[in-house]
C-alpha cells in the first residue's frame, strides 16, 4: 500500500503522525512510506532519519494527499485539507466528528473511508488509540492548572501541593478515565487534595483502592457538582463518551459559585467540551476568563509535548496501520472488531451513530458497507 504521512498543519500541532520506527516497519512489510518534508521537525525527527527508515520524502501536502491510498495523520483535517482528500482514500486520524459538523459534511463529501482513532474499541470497551494522547493530556492538565493558579496568570496565587503550616489545593476531576486517573496521580504526587467524580460506581471503588490516601471518590450528580465547585481551585473536566459531544456538567450559572481565580481546564473541548462556556483555545493563546473563572481548553494539548506524544500514539497506532496496509481495510475491518469501530464515515455515508444522532444525519449500518 502506498502510505502518505502529511505534515501537521493545525495551529501549534507539532506531533507527527508516524515516527521513523514505525515508516521502517511499514516499509519493511513492503509497503511505501511518503513523509511530507520536515513533518517530523516538531517532535525531533529529521528527514534524514525518515529516509534511513526506508522513507520517501514529498515537498508539499498536496503532493503526499495526491500519491496515497491511506492517509496517516494526527488531528482531524481543517479546511484547507478537505479539497485534498479523495474518494476512496482511507484516512487513520484523530476526527472527533461531533464536535464540529462542517467537518463532518467535508468527510461525507468527499466519499473518502474516514477510520477514527477515538472510536476503535475493545470489547472491554477500552479505547486503545485514545488511551496514550489521554495519559499525555491527563497529566498535562494538572501541570498547565498548577501553572495558571499563579497569580500573575490570573489564578488564585495558590500552590498545588501548598508547603508546611500551610494546606494545598483543592483539585477536582470530573470523570474517572484515563484522563481523570492521570491527572489524579498527578495532583496527588504533588500534594493537592483530590476529588474524583464519577456515575460509574465499580470505577469509582478501583479507584478508591489504588489512589493515595489525599485522593477521595463522590459519585457524580449535578447536586454533588454544585456543592464541590464552591471551594476547589482547580477543576478538570475528563469526561469522554466516545465518539460523541461531551455533556455540560457545570453550567454558565455555576462560575459565579466559584472562587475568583478558580482555574478549569476541560480536556473534553475537542469532544465539545463538558463545561458550558469552554471554547477550543490554542497554545498561543490558551485561556480566557469569564466570571474571574480561568478557562483553559487548548484542544491538542499533548501537541505542547510532541516528542513524548509522538513516540506513545506511534506505539498505539502501528498495529492498526499494519493491519489496514497488509490487508486493505476491508478486509482488515470485518477481520477486527475494534478497528471495524473507528469507521465513522465511509463512501459519503455516516456509519458510525454518536456522529449521525449529534448532527440529525442519515445513519448506516456499517455492517451493510462491509
Amino acid at each position: 500500500m502506498i502510505i502518505g504521512v502529511p505534515k501537521e498543519i493545525k495551529p501549534s500541532e507539532n506531533r507527527v503522525a508516524l515516527t521513523p520506527a514505525g515508516a521502517y516497519e511499514l516499509v519493511k512489510r513492503g509497503h511505501t512510506v511518503y513523509i511530507q518534508s520536515t513533518a517530523g521537525e516538531g517532535s525531533g525527527f529529521s528527514d534524514k532519519e525518515y529516509i534511513t527508515a526506508g522513507a520517501k520524502l514529498q515537498p508539499t501536502i498536496e503532493a503526499t494527499y495526491d500519491i496515497a491510498e491511506m492517509i496517516i495523520k494526527v488531528k482531524e483535517p481543517i479546511q484547507q485539507e478537505y479539497n485534498l482528500i479523495k474518494k476512496d482514500q482511507l484516512v487513520f486520524t484523530y476526527f472527533h466528528f461531533a464536535s464540529y459538523e462542517p467537518l463532518t459534511h467535508a468527510m461525507i463529501k468527499s466519499e473518502a473511508v474516514c477510520l477514527a482513532y477515538e472510536t476503535v474499541e475493545l470489547s472491554d470497551r477500552s479505547l486503545p488509540l485514545l488511551v496514550p494522547m489521554s495519559e499525555v493530556a491527563g497529566r498535562m492538565a494538572i501541570q498547565e492548572g498548577a501553572k495558571y493558579l499563579e497569580k500573575p496568570m490570573k489564578g488564585r496565587g495558590i500552590l498545588l501541593g501548598g508547603v508546611p503550616g500551610v494546606p494545598p489545593a483543592k483539585v477536582m476531576i470530573l470523570g474517572g478515565g484515563i484522563v481523570g486517573t492521570q491527572a489524579a496521580k498527578m495532583a496527588a504526587g504533588l500534594g493537592a487534595n483530590v476529588t474524583i467524580l464519577d456515575i460509574n460506581l465499580n470505577r469509582l471503588r478501583q479507584l478508591d483502592d489504588i489512589m493515595a490516601a489525599n485522593v477521595n471518590t463522590v459519585y457524580s450528580n449535578s447536586y454533588n457538582i454544585r456543592s464541590l465547585i464552591k471551594d476547589h481551585d482547580l477543576i478538570v473536566g475528563a469526561v469522554l463518551i466516545p465518539g460523541a459531544k461531551a455533556p455540560n456538567l457545570i453550567t454558565r450559572d455555576m462560575l459565579k459559585e466559584m472562587r475568583p481565580g478558580t482555574v478549569l481546564v476541560d480536556v473534553a473541548v475537542d469532544q465539545g467540551g463538558c463545561i458550558e462556556t469552554c471554547k477550543p483555545t490554542t497554545h498561543e493563546d490558551p485561556v480566557f476568563v469569564i466570571d474571574d473563572v480561568v478557562h483553559y481548553c487548548v484542544a491538542n494539548m499533548p501537541g505542547a509535548v510532541p516528542y513524548t506524544s509522538t513516540i506513545a500514539l506511534t506505539n498505539a497506532t502501528l498495529p492498526y496501520a499494519i493491519q489496514l496496509a497488509d490487508k486493505g481495510w476491508k478486509k482488515a475491518c470485518n477481520e477486527n472488531i475494534p478497528l471495524r469501530k473507528g469507521l465513522n464515515v465511509v463512501g459519503g455515508k455516516v456509519v458510525y451513530k454518536g456522529v449521525a444522532d449529534a448532527f440529525g444525519l442519515p445513519y448506516q449500518e456499517v455492517d451493510t458497507i462491509l
